[in-house]
């Protein structure tokens, strides 16, 4: 045989490899072609042409491994029983950055799927080389192992920590400050992910300077940026009062109000996120998040939104009423009362009710006078409702109760109180004519319109136990009226008045 025609034999080859690896990696990326790869054996097939003399050939091969792996947890199982990751990891500080993104991809693929796998790719030594490529010149592979890093930390505290221990933070902080938009949102969204699992993680990579460079990106009018950023933002402020007000000072306010309008639905809901995260706090970030208007803003942003993008900020309302009556009243002028009973009426989401139901009963547990304001929109009768409802869940049920009694207990609005005697359960019935027998004694036009509305007659119909607290609250109603008056309204009074016409006897002259 010629040098030529070995010359061809080995161009052959060299073609025969490309076209296998170019095709598995197309066919990788059809769901349904998943399964008769795996079959097939595809995954051993690929393992040696990633240590390719063709360097083209180890990319594709490392491409098509990374879709296959991206795709469900058994195929990502099956690259690291194939020892495949110790060579992805040698070859990721060795190779071209065409080479070094493909493998920083599997990495990717492998490590998101469950923190097993996450930290089979700590244990081959791929966060120290992951780091190394955060310094790369080329942006692509600082993405993809930023990527990577954060794929592997946001699974647990003990992976957090490993990627913080592997000097990633400081690099991470570098490069939400490069001028690509798609670098800066892998690295904000990989410190949104460190920061989220401990005071601890949040503390480093506050101490690495990064609220300043994320505060500043708030504006960027890139959506997804901005998601990111209010995300890490939001990761760090949740954790402790001193991390909120780090962020605060960052002067986040009043700019952060402007995302509550942005056309991006998730930008609004990662920002009325971390709103809440700071207004829960205490009663001064509370009264700072409204001083800057930001009640008023998550208010509106409430009504210009639906289903899970409203959550945020209707627990947010919920948190900045709970801390004082003055607060409270500070969400009652905004209008939120009104924007929290039309979630709790028009969500179809259970989850999203409750936390309506939740918030409403913080507003109406202060004072009267709050009370007043809840009852007035005609909230009770759509939290018995939803208590009531065996199709209701346990949590909404149990929060529209709580929500309920926290409103009773301070109201003294009697028409919104009224229906109640007449559909509440026993024990939301107790608390109903407790109110009443706080307030009738003090107003003579109640207590007249108590008669002529039934309510009187209605209490007379109420079977306590003798001793009880409820005969107690009954007591004292009656006590309000005349005894005949009483007796008129009591069940069985008219057939003792039919008696006494039987058994009276008319004068005869």
């Amino acid at each position: 045989m010629s040098q030529r025609q070995v010359l061809q034999v080995f161009e052959q080859y060299q073609k025969a490899r490309t076209q296998f690896v170019q095709m598995v990696a197309e066919l990788a990326t059809r769901p349904q072609n998943i399964e008769t790869l795996q079959n097939a054996g595809v995954m051993s097939l690929l393992r040696p042409l990633l240590l390719d003399v063709v360097p083209t050939i180890q990319q594709t091969a490392a491409l098509a491994l990374g879709r296959l792996a991206n795709y469900n947890d058994d195929l990502a199982e099956a690259v690291v029983k194939g020892d495949i990751l110790p060579q992805l990891v040698y070859s990721l500080a060795e190779q071209n950055r065409f080479y070094k993104k493909a493998a920083a991809f599997v990495l990717r693929a492998v490590g998101k799927h469950s923190p097993q796998l996450a930290q089979a790719i700590v244990d081959c030594g791929a966060l120290d080389t992951l780091v190394i490529c955060l310094e790369d010149f080329d942006p692509g592979v600082k993405e993809a192992a930023a990527w990577a890093l954060g794929y592997i930390a946001r699974h647990n505290t003990e992976l957090s920590q490993a990627v913080v221990d592997a000097g990633a933070i400081p690099l991470l902080v570098l490069c939400i400050q490069e001028p690509e938009i798609a670098l800066k949102r892998i690295a904000a969204s990989a410190l949104s992910d460190i920061s989220k699992h401990s005071p601890e993680l949040a503390q480093t990579v506050v101490d690495a300077g990064a609220i300043a460079h994320l505060a500043q990106m708030i504006l960027n009018p890139d959506a997804k940026l901005k998601r990111q950023v209010l995300s890490a933002l939001s990761q760090i402020a949740k954790h402790s009062v001193d991390l909120a007000e780090m962020v605060v000072e960052a002067e986040i306010f009043p700019v952060v109000l402007t995302c509550l309008k942005d056309k991006d639905e998730y930008v609004k809901k990662n920002a009325c996120t971390l709103i809440r995260e700071i207004a829960k706090h205490t009663p001064e970030l509370s009264q700072l998040v409204v001083n800057a208007g930001g009640v008023a803003a998550v208010t509106d942003c409430i009504g210009s939104c639906k289903g899970n993008i409203r959550l945020p900020g209707i627990m947010m309302l919920g948190y900045v009423a709970a801390h004082s009556e003055n607060l409270a009243m500070a969400v009652i002028i905004s209008k939120g009362v009104p924007q929290l009973s039309i979630c709790l009426s028009e969500e179809p989401e259970d989850h999203i009710k409750a936390a309506a139901a939740w918030a409403l009963g913080q507003l109406g547990r202060h004072t009267p006078e709050h009370a007043r304001a809840v009852a007035v929109t005609n909230t009770l009768p759509v939290l018995l409702s939803l208590y009531m409802s065996p199709e209701s869940s346990e949590d909404l049920q149990v929060k529209s109760k709580k929500a309920i009694k926290n409103i009773l207990q301070k109201c003294t609005y009697l028409p919104a109180l009224e229906p109640f005697l007449y559909d509440a359960p026993p024990n939301i019935l107790k608390h109903v004519v407790g109110q009443f027998s706080k307030v009738l004694p003090h107003d003579s036009k109640a207590r007249r319109l108590f008669v002529t509305s039934g309510g009187l007659k209605k209490v007379q119909e109420i079977k306590a136990e003798p001793g009880s607290l409820l005969q107690e609250y009954i007591n004292s109603i009656n006590n309000c009226y005349p005894e005949e008056i009483v007796r008129y309204y009591s069940p069985g009074y008219s057939d003792t008045l039919l008696q006494r016409v039987d058994s009276y006897q008319p004068l005869t002259n």
